[in-house]
Formats: structure tokens, C-alpha cells, sequence
């Protein structure tokens, strides 16, 4: 290379296709002397980019290459805290990629700012805090400037980073400065300790709680608390960790009367819904915003452990009903759960006839969705009406020819099913009669109601999300 200088048969700062000149490929690949040679020459500029806005400096800070770093840096129009397009500096660069050496360089700079933060708001310690690089993270916490609380667009700190991604040794490092808050919550009201206990950070979780200012039963934006997060989810051993302390409330509830116990049963994690049923303080029939309460919940998953342990509890009442009326064991013969409908038949005080909000009983619900086997648990118990239908009148067997025959009990002859749809008959004729009556005086109302009703809106999305996790 010092060859072709000499004889200047070569362009000292010609770019190629893309953008990136000669210095700026040798500090790519760490040519140190390449780099020292062309550094030496007039012509050349320093801080070149290429078509991604990268720097000499840049590319040899991301790569680990201190020496380059080091000739770079000792030229006086080099700007050390040069952004690519995507707003990443030399320093975020090699701190993401765990240069300890060349990070050390860069904060000796007086011109270095360190709480820079990148176009998707990430600081130098929140990219070593995210990846875990507990060196790189003690070496920027020992610079005075460095903030530890400095949050992104979506209100993630580094603790809360290295949190979630379950980096105990930089959760350690972070959490021995004084002035780390350890409730500082994101965008989502989701503290450090809350994201660690939604994603099971076992190690994470034990560290905080041994902080003095943890507030350990801080909730989200839903009101859901940290022991509801983990809870939900199944990771026991994070809720044995919150269940010690005296400052967590075991039944607390998020903003749709959900509790920790609720959630548990809804996911069928046993272990879990056994630690929780242990307390003296927890409500095992507490319903939530659909009057549905942990049974109605395990009985429509088909979580047959869960069941049985509520089962055997003697405060646990087996026919409540939801908002639309089904039982547990409506909900149990709906979705085909054979076990869980056996244990329910077992109770003496279970009524295997109460229908839904529709007027369909568990045998009719059970015959229309093809759950054979359920059918004939059902039909085994002396007091299962198989000729009781729905409020669309369907006898159990009319939706199902396949099952009628096998299945209809000795007896049913279908006249008391076609005596109630004539009754229902006359009582629709009635009904109709009195509305064509009412029409013209109650029409001018309906319209008014309608018109207010599309002013209010509809729910927001994250009221949307939150009721997937069950229907009422």
C-alpha cells in the first residue's frame, strides 16, 4: 500500500458501491499499519461514512480493535461521538458487542456523552445491560456521567433490561448503586420485579425482593401485580418468593376482580393453585368481572387436578353460574372434558340440568358438539332429562342423528320436548302481538338509544386483550 502512495497511483479517499473509502476498510478488518498509513496522508478524511453513515471509528470500536480505536481517536477531527443512520455512537457499538478495552478508551474522551441514545432510544448501558455484559456495565456505571435510571421511548430502564432478559450478574452490579430505583415501571406501569416474575427470573426475582424500597405488590397499568403475572403464567417457584413476604396481598385483584388464584386455575397449573389454596387469606370463590369463578375456569380447560382439589374443599359451591348461567359443569361437558365431568356427576349437589343463558342443559350442549363420550356419562345419572331441549327448540338428539339412536335413553319418547316447543309457540304469538302494539310509541326511543350508543365507542384495545382470558 505504501507503494501505490508513493507512485499516487491510486485515490487516497475514493469510495466504493458502498461509500466505504480505503481507511474506512481497513478499520473494518483491523489493519492497524494500513490504517496508521493512511492516516498520515493529507487528503484523507477521518470520519468518512459509508451508505450506512458508519465511521472509521465506528466499525473498528464494534469489532473490538483498540489500537485502530486508539490511532482514531488520537486525530484531532475526529468526532468520537459520531451516529450511523441508526443513531448508534463508537461507544454504544462496542458496548453492545462487549469490547471492554475500546469502551474504556472512549470514556476517557471528554467529548464522549454516555447517555446518548440511539434512534430506538437505547443508551450504552441499556445495550449492555439487555445482553448481559456485566463488565461493560460496571465500567459505564463507574463513570460519574453515566445515568443508571436513563429510560427509552417505551420507559425500559437497564435494570429493567437486564431484568427481563434474566442477567443476574448485571442485575447485581446495577442494583449496588444507591441511586438505581428499583420501581421504576415502563411505558406499561410493568416494574423490574414485575417483568422478572412474569418471565419465572427466579434468581432476578430474589435479588430485588432484598432490596429495602422494593415495593413487591406494585401493579401494572391492568392492575395486575407481580404475583398475578407469575401466577398466570405457572412459574412456582417465583410465586413461593412472593408468597414469604408480608407485603404482598395473595388475593389481590387486577381491574377485571381476577386474582392470582383465578388465573392459576385458568392455566391448570396445580402446583401453583395448591399454594395458593393453602392460605387462609385467599378466596377460592371469588368470581371475576364475568361472575365465573377458579372451578368454572378448570372445568373449562379440563384441568382435572385443578378441579379435584377445589373438589375437595368443602366451601366450594359446584352449580354457580357465569353471567350467561353456565355451570361448571356446562362448561366441562361444552368442551368435551370426560374426567372433569365425571368428578363433577361424583357430587351429590351437582344439578346436571341447569341450562345456559341459550336453554341449553350440559346433555343438550354436549350431544351438539359430538362429545359421545360425555353424553354417556350423563345419561347415566337417573335425574338427566334427555328430552329437555334448548331455547331454539333442539331436543338434545336433533342436532345429533348420528348419537339418537345409540345414545337416547330407554323411555324418552320426545313428547315432552314437542309439548314445551308448542308452548313456547303460543307464548312467542303472544309476545309479538304486545310488541306490534308497542311499535310506534317505543320506536322513537330505540332510535335515540342507538344514536347515543355510537357516540360512546366501542372498548379500547387493551380492554380487548385482557378478555381473552376467558368468556363470560
Amino acid at each position: 500500500m505504501a507503494a501505490l502512495i508513493d507512485k499516487k497511483v491510486c485515490e487516497i479517499d475514493q469510495r466504493g458501491c458502498t461509500g466505504a473509502t480505503p481507511l474506512l476498510r481497513a478499520a473494518v478488518n483491523g489493519h492497524e499499519e494500513a490504517v496508521r498509513l493512511l492516516l498520515e496522508q493529507e487528503n484523507v478524511d477521518p470520519d468518512s461514512r459509508d451508505t450506512n453513515g458508519a465511521t472509521p471509528l465506528q466499525w473498528a470500536a464494534s469489532r473490538g480493535y483498540e489500537r485502530v480505536v486508539r490511532l482514531l481517536l488520537e486525530q484531532e477531527d475526529v468526532e468520537a461521538d459520531n451516529r450511523d443512520k441508526e443513531g448508534v455512537t463508537p461507544l454504544q457499538s462496542a458496548a453492545g458487542n462487549g469490547h471492554e478495552g475500546v469502551v474504556k478508551l472512549l470514556l476517557e474522551r471528554e467529548d464522549i456523552n454516555p447517555n446518548l441514545s440511539d434512534n430506538d432510544d437505547r443508551t450504552a448501558l441499556e445495550w449492555a445491560a439487555a445482553f448481559g455484559i456485566e463488565e461493560i456495565v460496571k465500567i459505564l456505571l463507574e463513570n460519574e456521567d453515566v445515568n443508571p435510571n436513563v429510560s427509552n421511548r417505551v420507559g425500559r430502564t437497564p435494570l429493567w433490561l437486564a431484568a427481563g432478559g434474566g442477567k443476574e450478574e448485571a442485575v447485581k452490579i446495577l442494583l449496588e448503586r444507591k441511586d438505581i430505583d428499583p420501581n421504576f415501571p415502563n411505558n406499561q406501569g410493568q416494574t423490574p420485579l414485575w417483568i422478572a416474575a412474569a418471565l419465572g427470573r427466579e434468581g432476578v426475582v430474589k435479588m430485588l425482593l432484598e432490596r429495602e424500597n422494593i415495593d413487591p405488590d406494585c401493579p401494572d397499568n391492568s392492575s395486575k401485580a407481580p404475583l398475578l403475572a407469575a401466577a398466570q403464567r405457572g412459574h412456582e417457584g417465583v410465586v413461593k418468593l412472593l408468597l414469604q413476604r408480608s407485603d404482598v396481598g395473595p388475593d389481590k385483584q387486577c381491574r377485571l376482580a381476577e386474582t392470582p388464584l383465578l388465573c392459576a386455575a385458568v392455566g391448570g397449573h396445580e402446583g401453583i393453585v395448591k399454594l395458593l389454596l393453602e392460605r387462609e387469606d385467599v378466596d377460592p370463590n371469588h368470581p371475576n368481572f364475568c361472575n365465573r369463578t377458579l372451578l368454572s375456569y378448570a372445568a373449562e380447560g379440563g384441568h382435572e387436578g385443578v378441579v379435584k382439589l377445589l373438589l375437595e374443599r368443602g366451601d366450594i359451591d359446584p352449580n354457580r353460574p357465569s353471567k350467561k348461567n353456565q355451570t361448571r359443569l356446562w362448561w366441562a361437558a361444552e368442551g368435551g372434558h370426560e374426567g372433569v365431568v365425571k368428578l363433577l356427576l361424583e357430587r351429590k349437589d351437582v344439578d346436571p340440568n341447569r341450562p345456559g343463558a341459550n336453554g341449553q342443559t350440559p346433555l343438550v350442549c354436549a350431544t351438539e358438539e359430538g362429545h359421545e363420550g360425555v353424553v354417556k356419562l350423563l345419561l347415566k345419572r337417573e335425574d338427566v332429562g334427555p328430552d329437555r331441549g334448548d331455547k331454539i327448540d333442539r331436543p338434545p338428539f336433533g342436532g345429533a342423528s348420528a348419537m339418537r339412536a345409540p345414545l337416547k335413553r330407554k323411555g324418552s319418547t320426545g313428547r315432552g320436548w314437542e309439548e314445551e316447543r308448542a308452548k313456547r309457540a303460543r307464548e312467542e304469538k303472544r309476545r309479538r302481538s304486545v310488541d306490534k302494539m308497542q311499535e310506534g310509541s317505543n320506536g322513537e326511543e330505540e332510535e335515540r338509544g342507538e344514536s347515543e350508543e355510537g357516540e360512546e365507542g366501542g372498548e379500547s384495545e387493551e380492554e380487548l386483550e385482557d378478555e381473552r382470558m376467558g368468556d363470560c
